[in-house]
């Protein structure tokens, strides 16, 4: 041993003084060899490797060249064992990545047919190596020799189907595909420089880094895949191979994560664009800067693809040909974002069909998609599951696990903004001993104020929202303001223009550009709304305005929702009283509402708008309105089942009427107030209204608010169990219409007195009663009370044991009520009708009209109801069988 450490010591000498140096050290438990990282081939050869790929292509050459040179045979030979064979393998594949790297990078230099040699002799020993079969076929095309390269192709793939039972991969199909339709790319596109000896082809690769942390867009990264034709998974076309160059413009509002979802996507996808990737920032919304022009956009991209500064053109046309030609051919993708107009981009547009183009922008850019064939994607804000998982990737799993509420809350009042949730997770990341619920509860308190930035408008939501509303005319902003404080969720045209005091023509237009600068969005209906933070900065643009303005704003879109509603209510309800209200503000025009279908579906469609706006007339101390807003809904409150929405409207109208003058609206207020508490259970409550109410009615003298008191009173009493009670105070209704002359609310009595009486055993003086008003409400075309009064002779021939004719009436009411929209008595229609089924052994008929009533109850919280049905349907399985389904 020491004879062999010695003559290793002698051997061993220092290369730069040629002078021997102990480089065999003696330590504890052996020997050490003690040499400089640089005096070891693997550790050059690694460096070199390394130093190869950050560098250009022509220094690469040079640089692999270098490493390939230090390896002499195998490594390790004479070596025996375990780790050795190991380590001779993994130094073995060093060996050949670095070999592929500089093919590749000679491919990309223009290389072809000097490469077709080494490579035929490295994919004999690699037959199956995708990736050296790939370069092999590329030099073989290269070379003139296409057909070889295509017989290559179907050789390795009945291998891999026979040996493996797979395909090639997406890569290699792509090659061969490539290669079956010429693609002009895969021949060289040389730049020369001076010296004619030295090709030189440009790759550009101008990406900026990929967005941090980025999370989601699965859909809209699908859906660039499938625009741009990289669509892995399938045999689709190469990237471009269509007749015209493929363009995606992803619009969306400031802050909504456009400029990332498309570095994210280009970043996937650089190597289904080998010859480079051009991006410039057109910085169409800048507030600091002017926009970038084509011509300096056409300057960088030029430069970049090797041209001389001075060698290009001044005449925007010829430095926009120039860089046609350039492209022309090679797979290339072209990132053009912040575009404000068509105009910035058209210029930048690639000629060639290999090439991919993203354009980024606000606006809709309607020109690209309408002259150059682009394809839209508008970007949403995040989904609640994309937006969790955005703020787990900044804070850390460990932090948001730990306070899954705060998490909740802090995705809830970013609204999926990509920028406010950054934001708000920067503000967390830099405090990281305060809690995320303190985090949210600042968020909460202050709003679009701790998603603003002192020093960094990019990271300022109400800055960068700012930026798109300089763009707009003075007309197009203050729309947007007095849109961020109407009252509802939503909006429409018609509602617009009496906001704005616009001509509908005009209104519309703003909107369109509002529409177009991704500030406000179009949903199906003709409505418009806005995401909640854009509202909130709207909001408080809006409260800049003059207060004049303000408030006239407000009167007049209350005015028109109002008016509105009491022309629906008149169609649902034609033989109600008529209670006009004030005359709108000058120039407002209700919505005109042709039918009552219509009417229904209005009233159901803007049901929230018309409940905030009436908030917002109570906010304006205007009184009259707010009672006659829960005048006008009541009807349709009622008809559909919105009992809360109806009790919290006469509880504000009871408020009101305490500043009006007329007493018969406070007594009115009572009765409904009443009615809606009797109707939700609420009996002491209600009998308390009831009875202010007919105390008024009698000290004003006003026989009709009587008449309708006690008819509130009977059903009252009825709820609670009291049928005697109600049938008197329906009689005593019955008498006082009479003594009024009006047989339409005569109808109602009568039909009430034979429901009571049928109740309390009398049903030949129920069916004479129900007769006689059945035959007065079809003389008046009042089918709502016809239905109720077909409901009743349903019941009474259900108690005379005519459980036939009982169904027949029941199916008349309910076919009455359906058409009405009044779920509320369909509801009861159907819980009656399930008994002279039952009665009949139709045990399946009844099971499905108790479920159908059951679920219609459950919608409409009526819990006693819900209770009761449930009971029947349990004590009909105990007897037939026949399961429920809830």
């Amino acid at each position: 041993m020491l004879n062999y450490l010695s003559r290793l010591r002698f051997l061993l000498v220092d290369p730069n003084t040629d002078a021997r140096k102990t480089v065999i050290a003696r330590r504890s438990g052996g020997y050490a060899l003690d040499v400089e990282r640089s005096a070891v081939d693997l550790f050059r050869f690694r460096e070199l490797c390394v130093r190869a790929r950050a560098g250009d292509d022509r220094q690469a050459v040079r640089l692999l060249q270098q490493a390939l040179e230090l390896w002499r045979g195998e490594a390790l030979t004479g070596i025996a064992g375990d780790w050795a064979a190991v380590e001779r393998d993994r130094l073995h594949d060093q060996h050949l990545a670095a070999e592929c790297d500089l093919t590749d990078v000679r491919l990309r230099l223009g290389h072809g047919e000097d490469l077709v040699a080494p490579l035929s002799a490295r994919t004999a020993q690699r037959p199956l190596d995708e990736h050296v079969a790939a370069q092999l076929m590329l030099a073989l095309h290269r070379a003139g020799r296409t057909s070889d390269a295509l017989a290559h192709y179907r050789r390795l793939r009945d291998r891999l189907v026979d040996e493996l039972g797979t395909e090639p991969g997406t890569a290699l199909r792509d090659l061969h595909r490539r290669i079956l339709d010429a693609d002009p790319s895969l021949l060289p596109h040389p730049v020369t420089t001076g010296d004619s000896s030295a090709v030189v082809v440009p790759v550009p690769r101008q990406l900026p880094a990929p967005p941090p942390s980025f999370t989601g867009r699965g859909t809209e990264l699908a859906r660039l895949d499938e625009v741009l034709g990289a669509q892995p998974d399938k045999d689709a076309p190469p990237p471009g191979t269509g007749t015209t160059v493929m363009i995606s413009a992803i619009g969306g509002a400031g802050g909504i994560g456009k400029t990332c979802l498309a570095l994210a996507w280009a970043h996937r996808n650089t190597e289904r664009f080998p010859d480079g990737q051009l991006f410039t920032d057109l910085r169409g919304f800048d507030p600091t800067e002017q926009p970038v022009t084509p011509d300096a956009a056409l300057f960088g991209f030029l430069t970049a693809l090797g041209v001389v500064p001075d060698r290009i053109p001044t005449d925007p046309h010829a430095r926009s040909a120039l860089y046609r030609s350039l492209v022309a051919g090679r797979r290339m993708l072209v990132v053009l974002d912040n575009a404000a107009t068509a105009d910035q981009v058209v210029p930048l547009l690639p000629g060639s069909p290999t090439c991919g183009v993203l354009v980024t922008g606000r606006t809709g850019l309607a020109s690209l998609i309408d002259r150059h064939g682009a394809h839209h994607l508008k970007l949403d804000v995040l989904t609640r599951h994309e937006a969790t998982a955005l703020l787990s990737a900044r804070l850390g799993t460990s932090r948001t696990t730990a306070e899954p509420d705060a998490v909740d809350e802090l995705v809830e009042l970013g609204g999926g903004y990509p920028l406010a949730l950054s934001i708000t997770a920067r503000n967390a990341v830099t405090r990281p001993g305060i809690p995320l619920a303190e985090v949210a509860a600042e968020l909460r308190e202050l709003g679009l104020e701790t998603l603003d930035h002192n020093t960094d408008p990019t990271a300022s939501l109400p800055t960068v929202l700012s930026w798109s509303l300089r763009r707009l005319t003075d007309e197009q902003r203050a729309v947007f303001a007095l849109l961020g404080i109407a009252p509802g969720p939503d909006t429409t045209l018609p509602a617009v223009a009496a906001l704005t005091d616009l001509p509908p023509a005009r209104a519309r237009k703003a909107l369109t550009a509002l529409e177009e600068a991704s500030l406000l969005e179009r949903r199906p209906g003709g409505r418009y709304a806005m995401h909640d933070l854009v509202r909130a900065y709207a909001a408080t643009t809006g409260h800049e305005l003059p207060e004049d303005m303000r408030k006239a704003a407000l009167v007049r879109v209350v005015d028109f929702h109002l008016h509105t509603a009491f022309a629906a209510d008149r169609l649902l309800n034609p033989h109600g009283p008529l209670l006009r209200p004030n005359p709108p503000a000058p120039g407002v025009h209700p919505h005109p509402l042709p039918d009552a279908g219509v009417a229904l579906a209005w009233l159901e469609t803007e049901h929230a708008t018309l409940l905030a706006t009436q908030r917002a007339a109570a906010a304006l101390g205007r009184h009259d309105v707010v009672w006659h807003f829960t005048w006008a809904l009541d009807t349709f409150h009622l008809r559909r089942g919105h009992l809360r929405d109806a009790l919290a409207g006469w509880r504000a109208a009871l408020d009101a009427a305490v500043h009006l003058p007329d007493p018969t609206i406070r007594s009115r207020t009572h009765r409904s107030l009443g009615n809606i508490c009797s109707v939700s259970d609420l009996h002491e409550e209600a009998t308390k209204h009831l009875e202010q109410a007919l105390d008024l009615a009698t000290r004003d003298h006003n026989t009709a608010e009587q008449a309708h008191t006690h008819e509130a009173l009977a059903a009252a009493w009825a709820r609670q169990g009291d049928d005697r009670q109600a049938l008197d105070n329906a009689r005593h209704a019955l008498d006082l219409y009479r003594a009024l002359g009006q047989p339409s609310w005569e109808a109602d009595a009568l039909n009430q007195v034979g429901w009571y009486a049928a109740r309390l055993g009398a049903l030949d003086i129920a069916r004479d009663h129900c007769q006689a008003a059945l035959t007065l409400h079809r003389q008046h075309d009042n089918p709502d009370g016809e239905a109720a009064t077909l409901d009743s002779l349903g019941f009474i021939a259900h108690r005379t044991g005519e459980h036939l004719g009982a169904i027949d009436r029941y199916h008349q009411s309910l076919a009455l009520y359906r058409t009405l929209g009044n779920t509320y008595e369909i509801a009861d229609t159907l819980d009656n009708l399930g008994h002279p089924h039952a009665a009949l052994g139709e045990h399946t008929q009844a099971r499905e009209t108790w479920q159908e009533a059951l679920d219609l109850y459950r919608e409409q919280g009526r819990d006693e109801d819900v209770e009761r049905v449930r009971r029947q349907l349990g004590d009909l399985v105990k007897a037939t069988g026949v399961e429920r389904s809830d």
